[in-house]
């Protein structure tokens, strides 16, 4: 299903540019805009991405473990209310979406991390 030409230009003319390239598996640092009153501040929600949702309304999904409660939260790329987004680290894995996760606990729901470094070094050689 292909989009109507104007709307395509009003996407492309919202879409955001300050996002940087991740994917599930990767742990990123979401920087929240919080209104509260008339006051407003910013809320970072750290976990990992476990499911990304590509096209004009993308989103993705971060996950984190608070007081061993799992938390998941769904951010559109596009929103006013997503003020940055961090990569803080990646991790190794071989599917697209990471639900399994929310069936597993401590050590089991451990992944392997990725040395950026060694990945970024090779690339340029």
């Amino acid at each position: 299903m292909s989009i109507h030409p104007i709307m395509q230009k009003l996407a492309a003319k919202l879409e955001r540019t300050d996002i940087p390239q991740f994917g599930p598996g990767d742990t990123v640092r979401v920087q929240v805009k919080i209104k509260e009153g008339d006051k407003e501040r910013l809320q970072a929600f750290e976990g990992l991405v476990i499911a990304r949702k590509n096209g004009p309304q993308g989103s993705f999904t971060v996950r984190k473990m608070s007081f061993g409660q799992g938390v998941e939260r769904i951010f559109p790329f596009n929103s006013r209310v997503v003020d940055k987004v961090e990569k803080v680290r990646s991790y190794e894995v071989r599917r697209a979406k990471l639900f399994y996760l929310r069936s597993l606990r401590g050590k089991a729901a451990r992944l392997r991390e990725v040395d950026t470094t060694k990945v970024a070094k090779a690339a340029r050689a």
